[in-house]
C-alpha cells in the first residue's frame, strides 16, 4: 500500500477521536468516509468491563482480563495492534513519553494492558512488541505490570464493546481503522478517564490514575490537586478549578494562622514558666 494512502487513514482516524460522535458529524451534514464509518468512542463512563473474558499473554498463557485489576491498582487499557503501519505505534510511544514523566512504574502503582483488535496476530508477535516498548521504556521493572494480549474476535468485540471503541477491518487496505484514546479502569473494573490523541500529557496520565484508584496511589499532594482541578473533556485535560483552589487556599492560611498563634501561645508560656 502506498504510504500517502496509510498516513491518510491514520490521520483521518486521529481527527475522528479528537471530534464529535458520529451523531454530531452527521446533524452538521458531513460524509463520514466509507472506511471510518462506526470507527468512533461512545464513552461509557463508569461501565462495568467484562473481566472474566479470557485473552493469551505474550507467552500464549490463557488469562482472565479480571487477573489485571487488584484491590488498589488501577489499569491503563490500549486497544490497537502490533503490526498497524502508524496509528498505535504513535500512540505507544506518546504513552511511553508521558510514562518517562511520571515516577510510577507499571506492575507497582498501576497495571498497562494492551489487546491487539487483530485475532490473527500471534502471542508471539505481542511478546516481540512488548521487547520493544520495554526497551524503549527503560524500566524492566515494568515488564511484571505491562502485559501484550491476543485474543479472538469475540473476546476482542466484547472487550470493545463495553469500552465504545468502535474500529473495523478495510479489507482492501488489509487494515483496522481505529480512534487513539487511552482507556483508565478503576481497580474494580469499571470505566473512568478517556484519554484522547497519540500525546498525553503526563500531569493528566498521573491525576486519571490517582482519581481511578480513588486516592489508594499517589501523594497527599496529588490527592490535594485532584480537588483544585476537575477533568475538562473537551481540552483533554485537568484544568483548575478557581472556587476549590479559593477553598483550598482559605483552608491552608487558616492552617498556618493557627500555627503560627499556637506557637506564639507555646513560646509564650515557657517564658512564664522561665521567669
Amino acid at each position: 500500500m502506498k504510504p500517502a494512502r496509510w498516513i491518510g487513514l491514520a490521520a483521518a482516524a486521529a481527527i475522528l477521536i479528537a471530534g464529535a460522535s458520529a451523531d454530531a458529524r452527521a446533524q452538521r451534514g458531513e460524509p463520514v468516509p466509507a472506511d471510518l464509518e462506526g470507527v468512533d468512542v461512545i464513552e461509557h463512563p463508569d461501565a462495568a468491563l467484562p473481566l472474566e473474558l479470557v485473552f493469551q499473554d505474550e507467552r500464549g498463557e490463557p488469562v482472565a482480563l479480571g487477573q489485571y485489576f487488584h484491590k488498589d491498582r488501577p489499569v491503563l487499557l490500549v486497544l490497537g495492534y502490533y503490526e498497524c503501519p502508524m496509528l498505535c505505534t504513535l500512540v505507544l510511544n506518546g504513552l511511553v513519553d508521558a510514562l518517562n514523566d511520571i515516577d510510577w512504574v507499571p506492575g507497582e502503582q498501576f497495571e498497562i494492558v494492551t489487546l491487539s483488535i487483530d485475532p490473527g496476530e500471534t502471542p508471539k508477535l505481542a511478546a516481540w512488541k512488548k521487547q520493544n516498548y520495554l526497551e524503549a521504556y527503560g524500566r524492566p521493572a515494568a515488564a511484571a505490570g505491562w502485559h501484550f494480549l491476543t485474543g479472538s474476535e469475540t473476546q476482542i468485540r466484547q472487550l470493545a464493546d463495553a469500552l465504545g471503541f468502535g474500529y473495523r477491518y478495510v479489507e482492501q487496505r488489509d487494515e483496522y481503522a481505529h480512534p487513539a484514546v487511552l482507556f483508565i479502569a478503576t481497580p474494580e473494573g469499571r470505566i473512568a478517564r478517556y484519554l484522547y490523541g497519540v500525546s498525553y500529557e503526563p500531569r493528566t496520565l498521573r491525576l486519571s490514575l490517582v482519581e481511578a484508584s480513588r486516592g489508594k496511589i499517589g501523594t497527599t499532594l496529588d490527592r490535594v490537586l485532584l480537588y483544585c482541578y476537575h477533568y475538562d473533556s473537551t481540552a483533554g485535560r485537568y484544568a483548575p478549578v478557581a472556587v476549590n483552589i479559593m477553598r483550598a487556599g482559605g483552608a491552608i492560611s487558616v492552617a498556618l494562622l493557627g500555627g503560627f498563634l499556637a506557637w506564639l501561645w507555646v513560646r509564650d508560656v515557657r517564658r512564664r514558666r522561665t521567669a
